[in-house]
């Protein structure tokens, strides 16, 4: 742990805290859920009663952005603030930075216990790696190093074992077990539920196929995965009832991108991996019953990079020598006061590929070295280290994305591949408020938009880069 942050930890410490004084905070989130694969925004076969009762009775977003169309990055940016390419998670597979301010880093400076429990992806799950949960902030940690099935291994900071279950079901108890502990210790928490499902291999418990008796076996599989997160989820609000602490619990649901290849973006263009709505807009929910008194619905633009400063500003928490953030605070939304977002947002897809991690291949090797007692198969002491540095003229390579309120311009590499960094690029603009298909491309009618918007990406892609060579760290 970063000096600063120790130091931090025991200063608050020392005051005396009560978990009534303070929101417990607990974040949800699927492994590829699309915009569309839940029932309230319209799918006709799903069935997922518990976030149609969470949308129903919470503060449901409707226009809420996954950072990036794939997991790793996003999952870094809900952690960070940041957008990914700041610190190197350009793709999946890839890790957070040892010297990124984590959320659970800065929770722990107000006295809050710690933990995370699912799918990491963003570094081994070794103990001795500098970016595993337990090194970034996470006091208790029960994590697979990418998505996972039923009957899971997973590491118990760092140490495999097998837990028998549906997956999604598996992760709420764990959760539950860490949630039990510090209520009764009276301390207040954050949870990071991060689910396995409904990432491929679709393999449904037999309970949630019988929903769906006449679909093929293929589509079951894949719909009755994302019934057993809803199942989970209300395993666990059920049990925040239980326990007395659900008034003062910030539940907080979303998905890391788009939908998948048999997902549904609801009508959204494009999917997981693409920049265009299907692939970053995701299903989002709040529900905290003492601030979010009555149900409310909002179409205002917010992102996973907007969890960590909201947080914190919850909180009110300031960590030293924060480095540049991408996301705001969304506490006045939450709060039902007036809200404009201060700033657009970014999304850029950099053209690293990503890293390939098989979770159960690597924690059976973790837990034959275990069990065993043969040195580690791999060394990741190094992970998260990045000697490269990067060049911080645009243009830049990869598709990206400006988005400023209805406004969405893309640009578009369309140059011969291998050489994008010529810097030809097509520009598409689209009024989301009109056409949230992106079917209607009206760059040719706005084009000082046009212009303007493409200055201000590019500035901030130039800004990103900086960030990538840790010029923005004081």
């Amino acid at each position: 742990m970063r000096p600063f942050i120790a130091a931090l930890i025991v200063l608050f410490a020392l005051a005396p805290t009560r978990a009534a004084e303070r929101p417990n905070i607990v974040l949800c989130m699927a492994d590829d859920q699309g915009w569309g694969d839940v029932a309230y925004n319209g799918h006709p076969q799903i069935k997922t009663p518990v976030l149609d009762e969470m949308s129903r009775v919470g503060l449901r977003f409707d226009r809420f952005y996954a950072a990036a169309p794939v997991c790793s990055p996003t999952r870094g940016s809900v952690l960070t603030g940041r957008h990914p390419n700041r610190f190197g998670c350009f793709s999946w597979g890839h890790t957070l930075r040892p010297q990124e301010i984590t959320l659970a880093e800065a929770v722990k400076t107000a006295g809050y216990a710690t933990g995370h429990f699912g799918k990491w992806h963003l570094g081994s799950v070794r103990a001795e790696s500098p970016v595993s949960p337990g090194n970034s902030g996470f006091d208790t940690w029960v994590s697979a190093s990418n998505f996972y099935e039923n009957d899971p291994l997973l590491s118990h900071n760092g140490i495999v074992h097998e837990y028998p279950g549906e997956s999604s079901v598996v992760t709420v108890d764990l959760a539950l077990d860490f949630i039990r502990a510090q209520t009764k210790a009276e301390t207040p928490f954050l949870a990071v539920i991060w689910f396995g499902s409904p990432h491929l291999p679709h393999v449904a418990a037999e309970e949630d196929l019988a929903l769906y008796p006449n679909l093929p076996r293929g589509r079951a599989n894949y719909l009755g995965e994302i019934t057993g997160i809803d199942r989970a989820m209300g395993k666990l609000r059920a049990e925040l009832r239980s326990l007395n602490i659900a008034d003062n619990t910030l539940l907080w649901y979303t998905s890391d991108n788009g939908a998948q290849g048999p997902g549904e973006t609801g009508g959204l263009r494009g999917k997981k991996g693409s920049l265009w709505e299907g692939g970053i807009r995701v299903p989002a929910i709040i529900e905290w019953p003492a601030v979010v008194e009555s149900p409310r619905q909002t179409d205002l633009p917010a992102s996973t990079c907007d969890i960590y400063p909201t947080i914190l500003d919850l909180l009110q928490v300031e960590m030293p020598n924060q480095p540049s953030l991408d996301g705001v605070s969304l506490r006045p939304l939450i709060e039902g006061k007036p809200f404009e977002r201060s700033k657009p947002m970014g999304f850029w897809v950099h053209p690293t590929p990503g890293v390939p991690r098989k979770s159960h291949e690597l924690l059976a090797q973790m837990r034959k070295e275990q069990q065993e007692g043969i040195p580690p198969g791999e060394d990741v002491s190094q992970e998260g280290t990045l000697h490269q540095k990067y060049g911080v003229a645009p243009p830049f390579r990869g598709h990206a994305a400006w988005l400023d309120g209805r406004w969405k311009l893309h640009q578009i590499p369309n140059s011969k591949p291998g050489d994008d960094t010529a810097g030809f690029f097509t520009y598409e603009l689209y009024d989301l408020d009109a056409d949230r298909e992106e079917a209607t491309d009206v760059a040719t009618q706005h084009a000082d938009r046009v212009t303007a918007m493409a200055k201000a990406l590019e500035e901030w892609q130039v800004s990103v880069m900086r960030s990538l060579n840790r010029e923005d760290y004081r």
